[in-house]
C-alpha cells in the first residue's frame, strides 16, 4: 500500500463510487476500486479496476452503461489491472452468481447520485467521444451507409490485418479439427476452408460466388485446390486490392475475379454453389429476406449455398453497445432459428446446420494472443486508442463465445431442381475425413 493510499480517508472517491454502484446494482459491486485520489474499496481478492480521472465517470454519466464504460477505457482514463479477460470473466461471473441487475434509477436515486456527482467533481460538459468511434451518416443499410460501416472495420489497414491474423489471412472463426498441440490457428483455419468447399461439393471448372470475401482466403482456396471458378465480392476497396495482387502472384487470373461492389449489384446468376463467410451480420434485420433471396436467385438449380453467421442467444442481445460503436457499425445478429426460417421461406432447402460456437471461443483467443505478443507493433501501428479497442473487443467476443451469448454456425442449404432433387449425398461423414492434415 503507498502512502497516498494509506491516508486516503474511508470517504474517498473509491468508497463513493463503491456507495454509489451498489445502491445501483442492488448488491455490493464483485471487484476492487482504484481512484485517481489513491483510494481503493472493495473486495481485496477480486480485479482491480483503475479510475485514473473524473473524466471517466463524466463520460458514465452522459452515457451510462457499456458505451460509457467503453469509451472510458479505449481513452485510458479506465483501465483493469492485470490480464483484462480474467478480470470480465470474474465481473461477470459474480456478478451473475450475486444477482446483480443493471441500474433502474428512481428519481431519488438520480438526485442522490447527481449529488455525489457534484461531490467527486465529475460534473461538466459530456466529453468528446473517442476518436476511434464511428461516425455514420444516411440512411440505415443504404448503399452509402453500408460502404462506410465496411470501411470502418475492414480497411483500418491491411498491415493492420497481416500484423493481427496467420497467413491465410482469414479473419472468421477457423475449425479446430486437431486437438494435438502442433495444431496452429493457421491449421484451423485452413480445415475450415476446406470443409467449406467439401461442403460446397467444389470440382474443377465449378462457378463458386463468393459474397464477402474478405482477404480472399476462400477464394484462393477454392481456385487453387479444387479447381474452381470464383467471383469474389467485397465492399471494402483495401480487401479488393489486396486480393487481386494474390491472384496475380497465384497465377489465378483465369479463374478469379474480384468485385468492390455491394452484393445487391450482382448481376447475373446459375453460379453452381454460392459462399457467404460471416458477411450475413451486415445486411441489416429487414434486409436480410431480400438477401435470402438473392442468395437464392444467384445459385442453380440443384446449387448448394452455405453461409457462416454469428448468431446471438435466444435471450442474449448479441453485439451490444461497444461492437456497434467501435467494430461492426448497424451489424444484426438473430438467434440461429430466425435466420434458418429467413433461408427457407426464400426457397432454399436447410440440409445441414453445425455449430462452431467452442471454436470461435478458440479462434478469437488466438488472434488476442497475437495482439499482446506484439503490442508494440500495433501500437506504432494504429495508435494505443485503436490498439485498446481491439483489446477489449477480442476479450468481450472471446467471451461472449465461451459463455454462450454469441454463436456461429454453418448453415448449407440448397436451391432444389424443379423435380425435387436436392444432390445431396445421403451421408456426408467424408466432409471431415483428413481435416487435421489439410
Amino acid at each position: 500500500m503507498t502512502p497516498l493510499q494509506a491516508a486516503a480517508p474511508r470517504s474517498g472517491a473509491a468508497h463513493r463510487l463503491a456507495a454509489l454502484a451498489a445502491d445501483a446494482l442492488g448488491g455490493s459491486l464483485p471487484i476492487r476500486l482504484r481512484a485517481w485520489d489513491g483510494s481503493e474499496a472493495g473486495p481485496a481478492e477480486g480485479p482491480v479496476v483503475v479510475v485514473r480521472s473524473r473524466r471517466a465517470l463524466r463520460r458514465v454519466l452522459w452515457q451510462p452503461g457499456e458505451l460509457g464504460l467503453a469509451q472510458a477505457y479505449v481513452t485510458g482514463e479506465l483501465d483493469v489491472e492485470g490480464d483484462l479477460a480474467e478480470g470480465l470473466r470474474a465481473m461477470w461471473t459474480a456478478a451473475r452468481a450475486r444477482g446483480l441487475h443493471p441500474p433502474r434509477l428512481t428519481p431519488a436515486d438520480r438526485a442522490r447520485a447527481l449529488a455525489a456527482a457534484v461531490r467527486l467533481g465529475v460534473v461538466g460538459p459530456p466529453p468528446a467521444a473517442p476518436a476511434s468511434q464511428a461516425r455514420l451518416r444516411g440512411g440505415l443499410h443504404s448503399r452509402a451507409r453500408d460502404r462506410a460501416a465496411i470501411s470502418h472495420h475492414y480497411d483500418l489497414s491491411n498491415a493492420f490485418y497481416g500484423l493481427l491474423l496467420d497467413d491465410t489471412m482469414a479473419y472468421s472463426c477457423g475449425f479446430w479439427a486437431s486437438e494435438d498441440a502442433a495444431f496452429t490457428p493457421a491449421d484451423a483455419q485452413r480445415a475450415k476452408l476446406e470443409l467449406i468447399c467439401r461442403k460446397l461439393a467444389l470440382r474443377p471448372g465449378a462457378g463458386l460466388l463468393d459474397i464477402g470475401c474478405g482477404w480472399g482466403s476462400l477464394t484462393l482456396h477454392a481456385a487453387q485446390r479444387h479447381g474452381a471458378h470464383v467471383t469474389a465480392v467485397t465492399l471494402a476497396r483495401e480487401q479488393a486490392a489486396y486480393v487481386r495482387e494474390r491472384v496475380r502472384e497465384r497465377g489465378l487470373g483465369d479463374r478469379v475475379e474480384v468485385l468492390c461492389q455491394d452484393y445487391r449489384d450482382i448481376a447475373g446468376g446459375g453460379f453452381d454453389a454460392v459462399a457467404t463467410v460471416e458477411m450475413g451480420e451486415h445486411v441489416g434485420d429487414a434486409e436480410y429476406p431480400a438477401f435470402a433471396a438473392a442468395l437464392h436467385r444467384l445459385v442453380r438449380p440443384s446449387g448448394r449455398v452455405l453461409v457462416q453467421q454469428m448468431s446471438r442467444g435466444r435471450n442474449a442481445p448479441g453485439g451490444g453497445p461497444f461492437i456497434e460503436a467501435y467494430i461492426a457499425p448497424d451489424m444484426h445478429m438473430r438467434p440461429l432459428g430466425e435466420t434458418t426460417g429467413l433461408l427457407e421461406a426464400a426457397g432454399l432447402e436447410v440440409r445441414h446446420v453445425e455449430s462452431l460456437r467452442e471454436h470461435y471461443a478458440r479462434t478469437i483467443a488466438a488472434w488476442h494472443r497475437t495482439l499482446e505478443e506484439r503490442w508494440a507493433a500495433f501500437v506504432r501501428l494504429v495508435g494505443a486508442q485503436t490498439a485498446r479497442v481491439w483489446r477489449l473487443y477480442l476479450v468481450g467476443g472471446a467471451l461472449a463465445f465461451e459463455e454462450g451469448r454469441m454463436g456461429v454456425d454453418q448453415i448449407l442449404s440448397v436451391r432444389r431442381d424443379h423435380g425435387g432433387d436436392s444432390g445431396m449425398p445421403a451421408t456426408t461423414h467424408h466432409w471431415y475425413e483428413g481435416l487435421d492434415r489439410t
